[in-house]
């Protein structure tokens, strides 16, 4: 079985170095998501795979997960969420769009150290790209609603049996926390543990329950 992991925007390989689950897993960028090179790996895995996916990369997992669930044999999903910007009329809890402008100010300004909660003695995660490059995930972000996506494969039970492991900060001002509980409504059986604090950062926070997660999935657990 494979292990893929699908990185957050603007993020490094350097965010999967604390992560044991990530050496010979396929990692793909924000920029290989954007280009679709996730899909066409998991086409072509025989024995399917398990998706580790942070932040973006959680999206990519759903997005993933809604359109491959026969391929899926387990989700780990770090800070994931279906819908990124903020929905007045509807009460969803996510981003304004004055707060994402921040975040990409922020990311240019401190190269994402401290600006997305990146704990004292860990890796930065975090690295400089190009403007055009840096749009491109932006505007993914602002559009992608995987919402009813999400419904429908919740209807169909197809990922009932499948283990699901949800991980959120409690206080995490990019992705809420509402987050993890409407992911658990869609996948009903997953285990979902909340993190203390407002770190987004999960992969270089957690490694250790990311791999125990992972590996759980390989075995079959």
């Amino acid at each position: 079985m494979q292990t893929i992991l699908l990185n957050g925007w603007a993020a490094s390989p350097d965010a999967w170095s604390l992560c044991a689950a990530a050496k010979g897993a396929s990692l793909f960028s924000y920029l290989d998501q954007l280009d679709g090179r996730p899909e066409a790996a998991l086409a072509a895995a025989p024995d399917g795979a398990a998706l580790v996916g942070w932040s973006m990369g959680g999206s990519g997992a759903l997005r993933l997960a809604c359109r491959f669930p026969e391929k899926i044999r387990g989700l780990v999903l770090l800070a994931a969420t279906p819908r990124m910007m903020e929905e007045k009329e509807t009460g969803w809890r996510g981003m304004s769009p004055r707060r994402l402008k921040a975040l990409e100010f922020g990311l240019k300004a401190t190269h994402g150290e401290g600006f997305f909660g990146v704990p004292d003695g860990k890796p930065n995660p975090y690295r400089m790209d190009s403007d055009a490059n840096l749009a491109r995930g932006l505007d993914y972000l602002r559009a992608t609603d995987l919402r009813a996506a999400l419904e429908q494969l919740a209807r169909t039970g197809a990922l009932r049996r499948t283990p699901v492991f949800i991980f959120q900060s409690e206080r995490d001002g990019i992705v809420r926390a509402e987050n993890a509980a409407y992911l658990q409504r869609i996948f009903p059986h997953a285990v979902v543990e909340l993190i203390p604090g407002g770190e987004h950062a999960l992969p270089i926070l957690i490694p250790e329950k990311i791999d125990a997660a992972v590996a759980a999935i390989r075995s079959g657990r």
